[in-house]
């Protein structure tokens, strides 16, 4: 496993990163210390979660418990992790508000999900949290005032945005300096991958100018970009999450990357993850392996270099869906 360093934090974080979006179903509670186990062992020190990861509706599915029935990912986490939450950089995230009316950013909203993500995480702190989504009620001077003070009550270690566009980073980044807050963004959560990449237009360029780490999510594009057999599957890409699926022209590049990948006698995971770590600002990239096997495959990413003839050949199969 290679490593690469936070944004400007000096902290040491694997190149792969494990999601948990899906604990509790894949793998269920009873796989979950072994899968977690795996994933120390094979040089994972990033893990990810939220607030609403494993034990909310959109995660259901065919076969798994229902809702109401799962512990949440985080608890999960907890668990596994307990006697080893030194080794590991832990990331979590709240401000979602599909499954809360009263979620958001605000100080009352954040405090009481950091309280209760510690309990369930069972730790004392939370070395990286995040803003899951921009919340249009409450002013970003708010939310890193708070985001501050339990920085300095060693609750969290440092923040981080998710999904917000590159004028909210560059804002918060003004207003943490202009206020002279420690809660200054340290990286962008944002799903980034050959098949999807509206984050070059401005958040990349943006988090290389400040010094910001890009940390994507659904870099395998729900399974595409790592192997065609995902196509087989009753529930794959976004439908996970209630999504619609694939187009044609995704799987159609899908394919082209597979007869590539296959004749430089790579995996696609390994060739779609490489690329995307030889991005600018890209310092670790979230995978959401639900398997040891998925999981192994994923990790061998990090230790392979592509040409720079190969990443402009895969960079072409992601311009081409754009046309």
């Amino acid at each position: 496993m290679k490593y690469s360093i936070l944004g400007p934090t000096g902290v040491r974080v694997s190149r792969i990163c494990l999601g948990s979006a899906t604990f509790g179903v894949a793998p269920n509670s009873e796989e979950a210390d072994g899968f977690l186990g795996a994933a120390l062992d094979l040089g994972i020190n990033f893990f990810d979660t939220a607030d609403v990861y494993g034990s909310t509706s959109t995660f259901d599915r065919p076969g798994a418990p229902p809702a109401s029935e799962r512990e949440s990912a985080e608890e999960i986490l907890g668990r596994a992790l307990a006697g080893r939450r030194d080794e590991v950089v832990l990331a979590s995230k709240s401000g979602e508000r599909r499954f809360d009316v009263d979620a958001g950013l605000s100080r009352r909203y954040i405090i009481q999900q950091v309280e209760q993500s510690l309990r369930r995480l069972r730790t004392d702190r939370i070395d990286l949290y995040y803003a899951h989504f921009p919340d249009p009620n409450t002013p970003l001077e708010q939310t890193l005032a708070v985001y501050d003070d339990l920085i300095r009550q060693g609750k969290l270690r440092y923040v981080a945005l998710s999904n917000h566009p590159a004028w909210q980073m560059t804002e918060a980044l003004w207003i943490a300096h202009d206020r002279r807050l420690v809660a200054a963004p340290v990286a962008a959560q944002v799903m980034y991958n050959l098949l999807d990449r509206s984050a070059e237009k401005e958040l990349a360029p943006a988090c290389l100018r400040f010094g910001v780490s890009i940390i994507p999510y659904a870099p395998l594009h729900g399974g595409l970009l790592a192997d065609l057999s995902v196509l087989d599957r009753p529930i794959a890409g976004d439908q996970r999450y209630g999504g619609p699926g694939y187009s044609k022209t995704e799987i159609d590049a899908a394919r082209s990357l597979d007869r590539l990948a296959r004749d430089w006698g790579l995996g696609m995971q390994q060739v779609s993850l490489a690329w995307l770590l030889s991005r600018p600002a890209v310092s670790s990239v979230i995978v959401g392996a639900e398997s040891v096997d998925e999981l192994r495959a994923n990790a061998s990413a990090a230790d392979v270099e592509l040409t720079q003839e190969q990443l402009g050949a895969v960079s072409m199969l992601g311009a081409e869906t754009k046309s």
